[in-house]
């Protein structure tokens, strides 16, 4: 039996979704699967091509609902799950008992262990660690933006090169390691820790790069890295540089598609006001209430650039 593991690209907390269930699925479903993986990743239009539940048992993990019949398995906990027509009514309709969203989770992780645990008698124990993390940076309940930042330790360096590669040999074999192994042992391996070198170096560069762009004004942090072909930066750099901002705003670009990416600042003591999901979802984005994107095709840059002025607009409100 082939069982399709779909999970949220370039995401650490997706690919820990797709390792605790593909874990879980063979210790309690069938010890005998072949398993396959294939990372999603938001954009304009719909993301589920027409081929690619090709399983025969097909899963979704940490990311956004459809209605295909060819979906099995489904563990998301993002607000904006449901973004086409019907979706949540179907969602809600399933008596198969194998799809699960719950958008009060921190992350689709540990939501996913506590479900496995308590509904099909999984034992999440030797993968606690790695659980755990995933449900900290997820939640981005970093001690400080300088942990967050400075990255140190296996797991934000993971989460670095998580966010960064673009070759799906190397981050399937890392939801394969992170089944077994611990996240130490991965990110001294010798090729995984050549790539977190090269990383950490590049990370450095963007810090200085949107030290340089960013601006702040009414306790929003605003930069636009766009013309640098940069499609992933570490989140947390505007707050590192500006610690009294409430919120941030950004631009970036890659060959595939032009984001814009919209923030709280975890460590600022403040009321939130504004939804950032819901923000989002209105330009056909999504996310959760506290951090939210919104992808555009790549030849509509300035459009992307025109809706980042108007939600740093909406949150200086």
């Amino acid at each position: 039996m082939r069982l399709k593991v779909c999970y949220h690209d370039n995401c650490f907390d997706g690919l820990s979704s797709a390792a605790v269930f593909t874990r879980f699925f063979l210790e309690c479903v069938d010890p005998s699967a072949e398993v396959e993986y294939q990372g999603l990743a938001h954009r304009a239009g719909d993301p589920f091509g027409p081929d690619l539940f090709d399983g025969d048992v097909n899963a979704v993990v940490d990311f956004r609902y459809t209605q295909s019949p060819r979906l099995d398995w489904y563990f998301d906990h993002h607000v904006s799950a449901f973004q086409e027509e019907g979706d949540e009514a179907h969602f809600r309709a399933d008596a198969s008992g194998k799809k699960f969203w719950d958008p009060e989770a921190k992350s689709c992780t540990k939501f996913l262990a506590r479900v496995a645990k308590a509904k099909f008698g999984f034992d999440p124990t030797p993968m606690q660690h790695l659980i755990d993390w995933a449900d900290l940076i997820d939640s981005a309940k970093f001690p400080s933006a300088k942990a967050a930042v400075e990255l140190e330790g296996a797991a934000l360096q993971l989460m670095t090169l998580i966010e960064a590669e673009k070759d799906p040999a190397v981050l399937h074999g890392l939801i394969r390691r992170m089944q077994h192994e611990t996240l130490e042992s991965i990110a001294v391996t010798p090729e995984i820790r050549a790539k977190i070198d090269e990383l950490l170096a590049r990370h450095r560069r963007n810090v200085e790069l949107i030290r340089e762009r960013v601006s702040v004004e009414g306790g929003i942090v605003f930069y636009d890295i766009a013309d640098q072909g940069i499609d992933n930066v570490n989140k947390f750099i505007p707050y590192y540089l500006h610690p009294e901002c409430r919120y941030g705003v950004n631009v970036t670009a890659s060959k595939k598609r032009a984001k814009v990416s919209i923030g709280t600042n975890p460590w600022a003591t403040f009321v939130r006001t504004h939804d950032l999901a819901k923000m989002a979802e209105k330009y056909g984005g999504g996310g959760h209430p506290v951090v939210a994107a919104i992808s555009f095709p790549p030849d509509q840059l300035e459009r992307a650039r025109a809706v980042a002025a108007e939600l740093a607009a909406k949150l200086r409100t």
